[in-house]
């Protein structure tokens, strides 16, 4: 639309000074089109004109016939079906022609419905773009409810539009809400309808038990009807415009903070569509005495799913890590999560309880869980040193049990003695572990004396520790020296043969 100024300047200039249209247009900025329909609008009819002739007039009347009959046919083969006729122009002036002719259906004209308070309510999903949490990359939805008639809204963002997701949105809006709507009207979501032909209509059993929770009827809209969810849908649009444009949040709490300040504040406050002598505000206050009592309890919202433990105590999942305790190795758990927090279970028995990472990649432990396997591994590596330390120096086992009996570190001991074990041959440790046994002193002291005592009067020099393999197994192996005499007489032997 122009103004009456530039009208009048149109018409001035095309009766007083003589301009043609063209140059009024080039001159005022406006389409020649709209300088037309001025000058129509004052009497001066359009001039007319003459069209050229075409190639595809001897076919026109053809084209016609067949679009009435097969009116989704495509241009490109009603272009083969006139070349075979005779025609031989250009593919794209005859798509053109194709287009203008093809009947169109009349618009469809749609009733403004209408509803009583606390009859109805609309639920759809919005996609707002994405949000980086850590190395995760996660979408941005927004689950949106909106009463029909007093056109309140309940605004709620999530990083899923899952299942969960979904039955979270319904709570948090009843409660907002404090009461329920009798009809909630859906669009054909896969977390709503399930399968759909025509008027059979297979809905999501979750949804139903939602439905049956708190007592409301779910109605799915009839596809292609603009007039059936309107309201959702412009309340979608209003969000966009009116609070998610150029917003920023820290986080998702942060955003959900300032959308319930939104949705009390500015957009409660404006005019009520269907009753403009009022705000939304006062319209909801009395909106809210017709909705349907709340249930005693909410409607349990969790997701649930199950995960396999490995041979390392973590269950994933949602792209983390979550520990359990190590004797739950090897087994299916079930996780119950809900926004915050991450519950594992073995069968009914709750084994785990984490806080939820929306994080990718991460492992999230429990102090305990770490601490247990820690003692676990501890405890088996201390079996495993005695048991090295009773198939190298039986005496061990007797020197162990006296220095119990005086109260002794029997880790520490066994540890020492292992050190001994790998410096000086298992028979002379052996040897002088009994020695000290005899002499009633149990104690690695004694025997690490006696060692250094036979071993100075054999004249050899201090033990060298030898360099042993990074492989844990060759810590447990046990080498028995045997006696040098069999060598010697093999020795004697071998020199009266030469002799």
């Amino acid at each position: 639309m122009i103004s009456k100024e530039r009208e009048a300047d149109i018409l001035r200039l095309f009766h007083a000074e003589k301009w043609r249209v063209g140059t009024i247009a080039t001159q005022l900025g406006l389409h020649h089109t709209t300088v037309q329909r001025v000058l129509a609008q004052t009497g001066l009819g359009s001039k007319e004109i003459c069209p050229r002739p075409s190639l595809a007039d001897p076919y026109l009347d053809f084209i016609r016939d067949t679009l009435v009959k097969y009116p989704r046919l495509c241009a490109s083969r009603i272009y083969q079906m006139v070349r075979e006729r005779g025609y031989r122009g250009s593919p794209d002036h005859f798509r053109r022609i194709v287009s203008r002719l093809r009947p169109r259906p009349p618009a469809e004209a749609f009733l403004r419905l209408r509803t009583l308070p606390g009859e109805q309510a609309q639920v759809d999903w919005g996609h707002f773009g994405k949000i980086t949490i850590g190395a995760a990359t996660r979408t941005l939805w927004a689950f949106v409810m909106v009463l029909s008639w007093s056109r309140r809204i309940f605004l709620r963002f999530y990083l899923d539009a899952t299942m969960a997701s979904f039955l979270r949105g319904h709570v948090d809006a009843f409660e907002a809400f404090q009461g329920v709507p009798r009809i909630v009207l859906y669009d054909n979501l896969k977390s709503a309808v399930i399968e759909r032909i025509r008027d059979a209509i297979r809905f999501h059993p979750t949804l139903l038990e939602l439905s049956a929770h708190y007592r409301y009827e779910p109605r799915p809209v009839a596809p292609a009807r603009g007039n059936e969810k309107g309201r959702v849908e412009r309340a979608i649009r209003y969000i966009r415009d009116n609070f998610f444009a150029a917003r920023t949040f820290v986080d998702l709490a942060d955003l959900n903070g300032q959308a319930e300040r939104w949705t009390d504040g500015p957009a409660a406050d404006r005019r009520c569509p269907e009753d403009t002598t009022r705000s939304v505000r006062d319209a909801f206050l009395a909106e809210r005495e017709r909705l349907l009592s709340l249930p005693s309890e909410p409607f349990p919202t969790d997701e649930r799913t199950t995960g396999d433990v490995g041979k390392t105590p973590y269950l994933r999942f949602d792209l983390n890590d979550y520990s359990v305790p190590s004797t739950r190795c090897r087994r299916t758990l079930t996780v119950v999560a809900s926004l915050d927090t991450v519950k594992i279970l073995d069968g009914m028995t709750l084994v785990a309880t984490h806080r939820r990472s929306w994080d990718r990649g991460q492992t999230i432990e429990d102090p305990e869980h770490v601490e247990e396997l820690v003692r676990m591994k501890a405890h088996a590596r201390e079996s495993r040193g005695l048991d090295r330390l009773a198939r190298a120096a039986p005496s061990a086992q007797r020197l162990l049990t006296l220095a119990a009996e005086r109260g002794g570190n029997l880790g520490n001991i066994t540890a020492r003695l292992l050190v001994l074990l790998d410096v000086v041959p298992a028979a002379e440790v052996d040897s002088a572990i009994n020695e000290a046994v005899l002499r009633d002193a149990p104690n690695v002291g004694a025997v690490q004396q006696i060692l250094e005592r036979r071993r100075s009067e054999r004249g050899e020099p201090p033990p060298v520790a030898p360099r042993f393999s990074t492989n844990p197994r060759a810590a447990s192996i046990v080498v028995r020296p045997h006696a040098l005499s069999s060598y010697d007489r093999l020795h004697r032997e071998t020199e009266n043969e030469i002799d």
